[in-house]
């Protein structure tokens, strides 16, 4: 065949475009493929200790045992689907447990609500026993206060300190940071100071470690300026200090609509993340304060508004193949009884129902603010107090196994194809999508919602699995044919 442009014509244009396609490429390098937390707990400072994360397990256990002593119950508080068919009554529950705990399959074939139910129930409680939190920030804003400058001060000093025993003793989450107060006019002297004090005290202690995915989080950020300043405070602290350079990653709050939209109606989101200079590894998401300085009054500052909604995309689509993972906001309305009993005076049978609807009401509307989230692809999300561990779990379990079947049948699918453009020759370009299906085995497995013989079930191999790469999947299948 004969070609009209010779290569010296039209070498010019395809050098431009290998430039421009390596410059999109070191933008998005791809969604980071290492495991991301479905949640981040919040506490306050003044309150953290070595053995807070263990405490906050057994606490969020407690309030599973309380409310929600068995599986049947839980599924009709939360409004699982087919909750109406499973039994009201104890001895039925107990009978259907023994057959779920002899043989699941044969429950899951008659009745899937209550195979889900159980195996949701069994799981959270599994995880609560062994891996209640992910990740855990050490509030010194919202959840901590203003305080006098001499106790802010002690505070930050023994966050750093006992920061360094739960490394030595290895109690720590496996994701863990700090919440400083902004970098506003008002708080950046107080922000930098506690910054200062909890990474000197850590690295005191330690020799200059830090625990493994270390973050400082900064809250309400409006301009670039603010992250740059973060940064180089921690290039600093980092050199000062005996820290390994770049070990303390930064954790970005998007929670104003100037960091939506700026003053020259230029989408902000990208400008805050490469003003970390590559420090920047995840951005949360605040609904309260974005939707209040929008102007939107509190009886209508709910999770699912959609301004929020209209925030949440924007960050999505922001940072959608960066590597820099997004969170989702917090539910508010907390899941704590309001009476307690003493040793002299027991609950009246009125108050043990008022606590019974006022925990099951936060479990409720936390439930399905986290299942509005998980539409969205915001696969993780803020919690506030430990009654709402279970509810996060819960929620995450029942978003992965629903969807499981349809998973698998695709990720087989996918890669058979895959492998098959490959070898008739044509250019495969969706490996994105492929990506996508190993990724929901990826994050399921990680949080304890599936099990491996579950992701095994669609015919990947476990190295692949460890792997964690659609195309080197594909790759190795090519190889064997």
């Amino acid at each position: 065949m004969t070609l009209t442009l010779p290569p010296d014509l039209v070498a010019p244009i395809r050098q431009r475009m290998v430039a421009a396609n390596d410059r999109f490429a070191a933008a998005y390098p791809g969604d980071a493929v290492g495991r991301q937390p479905v949640h981040t707990l919040y506490g306050g400072a003044h309150l953290f200790k070595a053995d807070t994360p263990a405490k906050m397990g057994k606490l969020g256990l407690r309030s599973l045992d309380d409310y929600a002593p068995n599986f049947a119950i839980f599924a009709k508080i939360l409004g699982m689907s087919g909750h109406e068919l499973l039994p009201d009554r104890e001895a039925g529950i107990r009978r259907l447990e023994d057959a779920l705990r002899t043989d699941p399959e044969a429950v899951k074939q008659a009745n899937e609500p209550a195979w889900m139910a159980y195996t949701i129930y069994t799981r959270v409680r599994h995880k609560l026993e062994h891996e209640p939190i992910e990740d855990m920030r050490i509030d010194f804003e919202d959840g901590y206060g203003n305080r006098p400058d001499a106790e802010e001060d002690a505070d930050a000093a023994k966050v750093g300190q006992e920061l360094a025993a739960g490394m030595a003793q290895g109690n720590l989450p496996p994701f863990i940071g700090f919440r400083i107060k902004s970098f506003s006019h008002e708080c950046y002297d107080r922000a930098e100071r506690t910054l200062d004090l909890v990474l000197s005290s850590l690295a005191a202690q330690t020799g200059g470690r830090v625990p493994p995915e270390f973050v400082v989080t900064l809250p309400k950020v409006t301009i670039p300026e603010q992250v740059i300043a973060l940064a180089d405070l921690l290039d600093l602290l980092e050199e000062k200090l005996g820290i390994p350079r770049r070990a303390v990653g930064m954790d970005l709050m998007i929670e104003t609509p100037q960091a939506i939209i700026n003053d020259k109606g230029e989408n902000t989101v990208n400008a805050l993340v490469r003003a970390g200079g590559g420090r920047v590894r995840s951005c949360a998401y605040g609904t309260y304060d974005y939707t209040a300085l929008c102007n939107i009054t509190a009886h209508y500052q709910t999770h699912t508004h959609p301004a929020a909604d209209f925030a949440r995309h924007v960050l999505q689509v922001s940072l959608a193949g960066t590597g820099v993972s997004i969170a989702d906001g917090a539910t508010t309305v907390m899941p704590i009884a309001p009476h307690r009993a003493t040793a002299d005076k027991p609950l009246s049978a009125q108050q043990v129902q008022e606590n019974l609807d006022t925990v099951h009401y936060g479990w409720r509307l936390h439930y399905d603010n986290i299942a509005h989230s998980l539409r969205h692809a915001y696969y993780q999300g803020w919690d506030l107090n430990p009654g709402q561990l279970p509810i996060r779990y819960a929620a995450v379990y029942h978003f992965f196994l629903e969807s499981l079947a349809d998973a698998s049948n695709r990720l087989n699918a996918f890669i058979q194809k895959a492998a098959q453009a490959t070898l008739v020759g044509n250019t495969f370009d969706d490996a994105a999508t492929g990506q996508g299906l190993l990724n929901f085995f990826l994050r399921g497995i990680a949080c304890g919602a599936l099990t491996t013989d579950e992701a095994l079930a669609t015919g990947i191999t476990m190295e692949e699995l460890r792997g964690r790469s659609f195309v080197k999947i594909v790759a190795n299948r090519t190889k064997g044919s």
